[in-house]
């Protein structure tokens, strides 16, 4: 039996991956994936950052209810400090989830996706309702962001990574895996880059995003990211998939398969 999801989307929209994936999921839709965004939230006000204005105006061409409450705004008018990482969260963080939830209470959904949505959830947004968080690593695979992520990967001289779907817990990106994908980062066709030690400075913020091995590993995780994102929510429609799961569900197939129709189709227009 099919069944139609409403769900819930949070981002920050804060780049094209965020936009691309959001813009995917839609054509997804009008093709015939039974799913509903009943709503979209954006933690950023308009006018604060031009790539999530460029969203938020495909949200409202869609005739998508949009909420919006700018987490910085919140920060400064509590007077609060930004949160540092290994730290707890400050307190202001927990009051501003407090606000999303009862903008989030006017729409109804299933449950909630958080995809390049760029806060961690706190206790009082993640106990009052179910959300899936993207990760782009493998279960157990390293967590953070996805720069993060991938320095972690090219340390580790890793053979493969992945992407998963999680759903969101007060442990950061270790929820319970609900579904997965995995990928080569490394093969014939990249191997020369491989070929080099990266030491630790080529590996900080501001120097990994120039390295051509950063942005292959990224671009193959792009590619998958989004028919996994479909694939995950059809699984859901279709019974193939519960939540929470008994076990994940590998996604490998479906999204290689998903990947292959989608160049089959470029090609042929």
């Amino acid at each position: 039996m099919t069944n139609r999801l409403q769900i819930a989307w949070l981002t920050s929209g804060r780049g094209p991956g965020s936009y691309g994936a959001l813009e995917f999921l839609l054509k997804a839709i009008d093709d015939g994936l039974p799913v509903d965004i009943a709503v979209v939230f954006v933690n950023r006000a308009a006018g604060e950052a031009e790539p999530t204005d460029r969203l938020m105006d495909m949200v409202r061409g869609r005739g998508i209810a949009l909420e919006t409450l700018s987490s910085v705004a919140f920060r400064r008018g509590q007077g609060g400090k930004r949160a540092e990482q290994g730290e707890p969260l400050p307190a202001w963080r927990g009051e501003y989830d407090k606000e999303v939830v009862r903008l989030l209470g006017r729409h109804t959904f299933d449950f909630g996706v958080m995809f390049g949505y760029m806060l961690i959830a706190t206790e009082a947004l993640y106990g009052a309702y179910t959300f899936l968080n993207d990760h782009p690593a493998l279960p157990g695979g390293p967590v953070g962001t996805y720069q993060e992520v991938i320095a972690e990967l090219i340390r580790r001289r890793a053979p493969e990574s992945g992407c998963l779907m999680n759903i969101v817990t007060g442990d950061l990106d270790r929820g319970p895996v609900v579904s997965y994908c995995r990928f080569p980062i490394w093969d014939a066709s990249n191997q020369i880059l491989w070929r080099w030690d990266y030491p630790p400075d080529q590996l900080v913020a501001g120097t990994r995003e120039n390295l051509p091995l950063f942005h292959d590993i990224r671009t193959r995780g792009v590619a998958r990211e989004r028919p996994f994102l479909v694939e995950t929510l059809r699984a859901l429609t279709e019974d193939e998939l519960q939540m929470p799961p008994a076990n994940p569900l590998d996604l490998t197939a479906k999204v290689e398969a998903a990947m292959l129709k989608g160049a089959r189709e470029a090609a042929s227009r």
